[in-house]
């Protein structure tokens, strides 16, 4: 029997993509992966097509877009345009294309046997704060979904709510749930607590993430605890912001971000993830980031906003604890509520349930929806 041809499309450098990195490693076994994408190739795949780093993905044609012209506006899009001319259609067995604007290229391209959409977010409401976007750019990608990703044999979100508002919004039907977890670390263990207890938060400085109120939070519980940053983006005012703020605190550090590939081995010497989002938009709210993960696997308890996706998970691992509301004062009362015992049993359960909450458990889900593509032929 012949291998079956896979091309994974995705509009991000790939090897800094860990996401589409999950999907290269699990099909790279029983499928001949090729990969469409910025950035050097990833390992394990039989080609790589490069898209140029000066052909811009998300630069869509003003006028076109105030038009509502969808088709004209997505096909014009240089990303569209480069791939439509540079890679063979017909020429693959199946495409797993990533995000909403990979589903409409993935048509185009032909795949023998049919192509999976793995959504991400939800995408037409990623920027509905914006008065701008939302008038123009979400009728875009509400048309992408409707005329692309409806063509899909399948496809798959990151979080249960989203999964369900896409099926209900625009009528696809049993989109799979594959949450951004991290892989499984059989090596970690739950480290002792320490004293103070020692708290962490990693991600990008990006104001809309509220990080002022992880800062104030902690310094407001005082020396019991402390709280480190490392951030990405930090080039930025308001990163420069953030640094300035712990620097008035003497409980609170600011450090250098640390490579993805060495994360989770880092906050194992911690004891407790903080994170608290405003819900400011749809996918805010439906929030079920990675480093919620990335917290499991580092054997850590946990501390985080209302946000219903996590609280659902937390909740049913006994992870941690969950704040009232979104303020500072609600996580600072949470803070304070920590004692060693309470933290010893939080990161004991995240041991218990790393290997569940794990990526391996969950992208089986695209391995299911591939082999019954593949089974088509």
């Amino acid at each position: 029997m012949p291998v079956p041809t896979l091309l994974i499309l995705s509009l991000s450098p790939i090897a800094a993509d860990a996401r589409v990195l999950k999907q290269v490693r699990l099909f790279s076994e029983g499928y001949e992966v090729t990969t469409v994408g910025y950035g050097p190739a990833p390992e394990g795949v039989a080609e790589h097509i490069r898209i140029p780093d000066d052909v811009i993905a998300y630069r869509w044609e003003p006028k076109l877009v105030i038009l509502h012209a969808h088709p004209a506006t997505y096909w014009n899009n240089p990303a569209m345009r480069w791939i439509r001319r540079h890679v063979p259609r017909g020429r693959h067995d199946i495409i797993l294309a990533n995000d909403v604007e990979g589903s409409g290229l993935a048509a185009m391209l032909r795949p023998r046997l049919g192509f999976h959409a793995d959504l991400h977010e939800y995408s037409s409401r990623l920027n509905e704060n914006d008065t701008g976007w939302n008038a123009h750019i979400r009728p875009l990608y509400e048309w992408m979904v409707r005329r692309h990703v409806r063509r899909a044999a399948s496809a798959s979100s990151i979080g249960e709510h989203i999964a369900r508002e896409y099926e209900r919004q625009f009528s696809l039907r049993d989109v799979a749930v594959v949450p951004n977890a991290a892989p499984y670390e059989p090596e970690l263990v739950p480290g002792e607590v320490h004293s103070p207890i020692a708290m962490v938060h990693s991600g990008a400085a990006r104001r809309e993430r509220a990080l002022e109120m992880h800062i104030d939070a902690a310094a407001e519980v005082g020396d019991s605890v402390t709280l480190d940053l490392y951030l990405t983006q930090d080039t930025t005012e308001y990163y420069r912001s953030l640094v300035a703020r712990a620097e008035r605190t003497s409980n609170v550090r600011v450090l250098p971000p640390v490579p993805y590939r060495n994360l989770v081995r880092t906050l194992n010497s911690y004891d407790v993830g903080l994170f608290s989002l405003p819900p400011t938009t749809f996918n805010t709210e439906w929030v079920l980031p990675n480093k919620f993960f990335d917290f499991v696997q580092a054997r850590l308890g946990q501390i985080i906003g209302p946000s219903p996706e996590m609280v659902r998970i937390l909740h049913e691992h006994d992870l941690g604890l969950v704040a009232e509301d979104f303020t500072t004062e609600a996580l600072a009362a949470r803070i304070a509520e920590l004692t060693p015992e309470g933290v010893r049993r939080y990161k004991h359960n995240a041991d218990v349930a790393a290997r569940t909450l794990s990526a391996e458990s969950y992208t089986d889900a695209w391995r299911r929806a591939i082999d019954r593509i593949a089974a088509r032929g």
